[in-house]
């Protein structure tokens, strides 16, 4: 999990100074001239979000309600989230990234990346991933306001001076990608062929 942290600093980091570096070059070139096409970068990411949906929503779907309490046992996974628990913590995780995206508490049912207690079966798990990426979809539209305050987070590697909605945003995707190849790991164990890898 550390490791996937620094990934996910030194991606953001070098997108933030590519960034950067655009905004100076279009400032120096066009005075006067927004330095970032916010609509063309939202875009962008609503684009990537729902790649990550399309991708997400029905592998998780595609595991049956009865394995949602299955987790590895043979090699090294001792101690790993079970099927429902990954995608609940997913889940979360989106929800408190979005929450600071947003300059909002992140929701108090969230426990520590956990997810709510109340959420237990296939339908109510689907539901609240559904929900998180709706709340991920609305941090990306508030990219280029100026009014709202941008939260850091605890969950976060990225340090207070760092953080703005579009790398929040990233960080959350990132880390939806990384639970994607668990969902496709513990599909395939449970003789499940992710819906992306069908003819």
């Amino acid at each position: 999990m550390q490791k996937i942290k620094w990934i996910t600093v030194l991606v953001v980091w070098l997108a933030a100074g590519n960034l950067l570096a655009q905004a100076g070059q279009q400032a120096v070139e066009t005075k006067g001239a927004a330095l970032l096409d916010v609509q063309q970068e939202k875009r962008a990411l609503q684009s990537l979000l729902k790649i990550a949906e399309k991708e997400i929503m029905p592998a998780v779907d595609a595991m049956p309600a009865d394995k949602f309490g299955f987790a590895p046992t043979d090699g090294e996974f001792k101690g790993v989230r079970t099927f429902g628990q990954m995608v609940k913590h997913l889940s979360a995780t989106n929800h408190i990234l979005a929450a600071a995206a947003l300059g909002e508490e992140p929701p108090a049912d969230v426990g520590d990346e956990v997810g709510p207690e109340a959420v237990r079966t296939k339908a109510e798990i689907l539901n609240y991933l559904n929900g998180s990426f709706a709340h991920l979809s609305k941090a990306i539209e508030s990219i280029g306001q100026t009014n709202a305050s941008v939260n850091s987070s605890p969950i976060s590697p990225l340090k207070k001076a760092e953080v703005t909605r579009s790398a929040l945003v990233v960080e959350s995707l990132m880390h939806a990608c990384d639970h994607y190849g668990q969902i496709v790991e513990y599909l395939r164990r449970n003789g499940v062929v992710p819906p992306a890898s069908r003819p």
